[in-house]
């Protein structure tokens, strides 16, 4: 009978991603199965990418509890001349009397630039100045954004099951703390654009702890949007219309007597509501004009009108089919007719449309700041002089801004004079757009400083003359990318809105990203996505960039391959390995053809292909593809690269579960020792490879000395990576495993349960790492004598194996092997054998007669048919 282990605990998908521009590499240890003498399975560690841990601070407490009232996102300020809109606001409250026992969920629907969100940021700054307990204001126009503010909620709320790691599993643990909790909240949701895509992340709708009309308990949605999407769900739609005139004409007042510019006030003050269609954000730019410029509601008039004629040119009717789009963008080009005539002279056309193709949610105000920018705005003053406006030079993909004396300086005119544009003078074109109404700067959010109505954004790129499309956008790409951090964990919340700004970008870029040749921006935002816990966001994203490139590119062009060498990463990330190792094995295919197989680009795709095979279970395809690969890694790369550590890594990984422990052995210990020259002795990278050389260690039977390392491995990886870091759980469930085998039963099994407990939690029940969870408890109460209880999670392990992997996965026969184990034990020898003998045939088939599992599977029968025979 086998004296059982329990099975390998063993991580995500085995890639490493280099920088940008690069598709990713191969990964350290493969997701193994060992194979120890007289077991089912033996200990594993996670080797390969670090993914990037999303950690959300929270306040500093000395005992550690959260400090109340708590604000999560940045409430826009109450405009100047703020109005009450009383008739408006009497039915918000009305509703919220009578909102009974539910949450109470309003949506305010409206057109852009009708003021939902300074009636939403009214809301919440009257509910933070009534005691609310928590106010969480999100920017909704995707998705991922909403997410990431629910996760930094449960963090900040100590929500149960929050562990700072996986955005979607921190997102669902604070919905759930907000359905439960005694304590007041309310939730903003601005600008929804894709409700359908929100389908299980809206706010709660029902508790039981929300007292009758008391609003404890609220959610405040604002959205253009109309429809059963946004109403149902218990969700009440009030429409949120313009001004009225005397509203309007209220706003013009207060806002010009602000300034101290009343003289500006004249007997066409009504006529400026009505021009603009009485519309918030309009008006907004009538005052900021009339007071810059010094001139009367009377010229007000006269210029808008005048402008509007012209304007048929600018953007023909039926735009939108929204009744103020035309009279909104009259008001934006007149304001910004203005700020173009205003010193920095010259830059406010060609600022606005920068900002334009931005996040309106906000990006960084050091973005101004870049060479991107200088050099941008440069050429842009350059075309305006030589009279050619918007017909600025198009940058290749890698090409960097013009030489400069200075950072932020740049730009040379047609016939060769600089004409500079330094980084104050960036940031001083930025300061006057805020100045004119056109952006928003805010000091209380670094990250998102700098924000953009929606509504102006679409204007003025509407407006924006066609030929200079392309230069706006990749100027908008190399500044993204020049503001990016070398690893998105040395500053994961500047990652996140860089993040969110290309994901604005490139559905507006068109073909601009990929002509004159893909822009490194793609290839690093994309993964990105991966390496932060976004496996769907990225599959979206790399599909439409595969679909661009394959559109844009000559068939057998190199960055379609590596375009599609991505978009497998993310198939993997996501769990979907049956595309993952299809797509991979074309790449392979391709590029061999294309470039050779010796071609360092022919080189990565290999080792991610042999990674695949060894994740489905094809191992000996895997070591044959690695031996291959390592060979010639070491000719290309040297015998020291990283590349070449990473190959020899996973071929390592791979012997030692084939059985050749002295060959995993020799070559770990090299990896180690090219880790710690290369990185140093607490790099990532360096534990993982010390945490398979412990694997190795344990399998050649140096027990001691293998659970010595796992104890260190863990402890760093507590220290560098955090408690509930993905491979800070591998490395406890490797020293659990590794206790267990060493009789320490009782410490393996509290070790075990904590695991299963954090990854069902982070992960889910069904994924691949919980069941080797399960699976490795199992192991350890049974090695206690709880038989019983071994049983059930083997049952359970089973079942959701042959569902989700298929009746002959490697997996799925260790789980059926374990089960029959346990059976045996639990003197259930009819039931056992019949399961054994199914597993040992299957065996043969899948992995041969000669492999390890087969083997042993053999040599339990054969004990098993012997006990039988004595006992009749």
């Amino acid at each position: 009978m086998e004296d059982r282990a329990g099975e390998p605990d063993f991580g995500g998908r085995p890639t490493d991603t280099g920088g940008p521009g690069r598709d990713p590499g191969g990964a350290d240890a493969i997701q193994v199965r060992n194979n120890l003498s007289g077991t089912v399975h033996g200990a594993v560690v996670q080797a390969g990418s670090i993914g990037t841990l999303i950690n959300h601070a929270p306040p500093a407490s000395p005992r550690g509890d959260v400090i109340w009232p708590l604000r999560i996102g940045a409430v826009p300020d109450t405009v100047t001349a703020h109005q009450p809109r009383t008739a408006l606001r009497e039915r918000i409250h009305h509703a919220q009397d009578s909102a009974g026992t539910v949450v109470l969920s309003q949506v305010l629907s409206g057109g852009g630039g009708v003021g939902k969100t300074q009636l939403a940021a009214a809301l919440a700054h009257e509910a933070g100045g009534e005691g609310t307990d928590l106010v969480l204001w999100a920017n909704a126009a995707r998705p991922e954004q909403i997410l990431g503010a629910y996760a930094t909620a449960a963090v900040l709320v100590r929500a149960p099951g929050t562990a700072g790691q996986d955005v979607e599993a921190d997102a669902r643990a604070f919905l759930n703390w907000a359905a439960a909790t005694s304590r007041s909240w309310l939730m903003v949701l601005d600008d929804v654009t894709e409700p359908a895509e929100l389908r299980g992340w809206w706010p709660p709708t029902s508790t039981g702890t929300v007292r009758a009309g008391s609003g404890t308990h609220r959610a405040v949605i604002t959205t253009r949007l109309k429809g059963a999407d946004i109403s149902g769900g218990g969700r009440r739609v009030l429409d949120v219309a313009p001004f009225t005139a005397a509203e309007s004409a209220a706003f013009l007042r207060e806002r010009l007597a602000g300034d101290e510019a009343e003289h500006l006030l004249d007997d066409a003050v009504d006529e400026v509501g009505a021009v603009l269609g009485q519309l918030p954000l309009a008006l907004g730019y009538a005052a900021a004009w009339m007071i810059n410029e010094d001139q009367p509601c009377t010229a007000y008039v006269e210029h808008f009108r005048d402008q509007e004629q012209r304007l048929v040119q600018v953007l023909p009717a039926g735009g939108s089919g929204e009744a103020y789009d035309r009279e909104v963008a009259a008001a934006l080009l007149l304001s910004l007719r203005a700020a173009q005539a205003a010193e920095p002279v010259g830059l406010a056309a060609p600022a606005l449309g920068l900002a334009a193709h931005l996040d309106p949610a906000g990006h960084p105000a050091e973005l101004w700041l870049t060479d991107a920018v200088a050099a941008h705005l440069a050429r842009a003053r350059s075309a305006d002089r030589h009279g050619a406006p918007g017909r600025e030079r198009d940058r290749g993909a890698d090409a960097v801004p013009p030489a400069a004396s200075a950072r932020g300086t740049g730009g040379v005119d047609g016939e060769g004079s600089a004409v500079a544009v330094s980084a104050g003078t960036a940031r001083r074109a930025m300061r006057l757009l805020h100045r004119y109404g056109l952006v928003t700067i805010r000091r209380d959010d670094p990250q998102r400083a700098v924000r953009i109505h929606a509504l102006t954004a679409r204007a003025a790129r509407e407006a924006l003359p066609a030929a200079g499309e392309n230069a706006v956008v990749r100027a908008a790409a190399d500044a993204l990318l020049e503001l990016w951090p070398d690893e998105d964990h040395h500053d994961l919340a500047r990652a996140g809105v860089l993040r969110a700004n290309v994901d604005h970008l490139w559905p507006l870029a068109g073909d601009h990203l990929w002509r004159p040749g893909r822009h490194p921006l793609l290839y690093r935002a994309g993964d990105s996505h991966r390496r932060n816990g976004l496996p769907a966001a990225a599959v979206t994203y790399w599909e439409h960039q595969v679909g661009c490139a394959e559109r844009l590119l000559e068939a057998d062009h190199p960055d379609i391959l590596t375009t599609r060498a991505y978009l497998a990463a993310g198939y993997w990330s996501a769990g979907r390995t049956t595309e993952a190792v299809a797509l991979s094995e074309r790449v392979v295919v391709d590029r061999r053809r294309v470039l050779g197989d010796r071609h360092p680009d022919t080189l990565v795709a290999r080792a991610n292909l042999a990674a695949g095979y060894w994740t489905v279970g094809r191992s000996a395809e895997a070591i044959t593809l690695f031996e291959e690969v390592l060979a010639d890694s070491e000719h290309v790369f040297g015998d020291q690269h990283a590349e070449t550590l990473r190959t020899r890594a996973n071929l390592a990984v791979g012997y030692r579960t084939a059985g050749r422990v002295e060959e995993a052995v020799a070559l770990e210990e090299q990896v180690l020792a090219g880790r710690m020259r290369l990185l140093g002795d607490r790099h990532p990278d360096t534990l993982l490879a010390r945490g398979n050389l412990a694997a190795s260690y344990w399998t050649a039977g140096r027990t001691a000395e293998a659970i010595t390392l796992f104890e260190e491995v863990l402890a760093d990886s507590e220290d560098l990576l955090g408690d509930q870091h993905s491979n800070t759980l591998h490395a406890r469930a490797n020293l659990a495993f590794s206790y267990r085998t060493a009789g320490r039963g009782e410490e393996a099994i509290t070790i075990e349960e904590q695991v299963l407990a954090d990854r069902e939690r982070l992960l889910g029940p069904e994924h691949p790492h919980t069941l080797h969870a399960r699976s490795n408890l199992a192991a350890s109460y049974w090695s206690v004598g709880r038989v019983e209880e071994a049983i059930t999670l083997e049952e359970e392990v089973l079942a959701d194996r042959e569902r989700l992997l298929g009746e002959t996965h490697p997996d799925t026969l260790t789980a059926r092997s374990s089960l029959a184990v346990s059976y045996w034990t639990a003197g259930r020898t009819a039931e056992a054998v019949a399961l054994q003998e199914e597993a040992l045939a299957q065996s043969e088939r899948v992995l041969g007669e000669g492999h390890p599992d087969t083997v042993e599977r053999l040599q339990d029968l054969r004990r098993w048919y012997e006990l039988n025979a004595s006992q009749q």
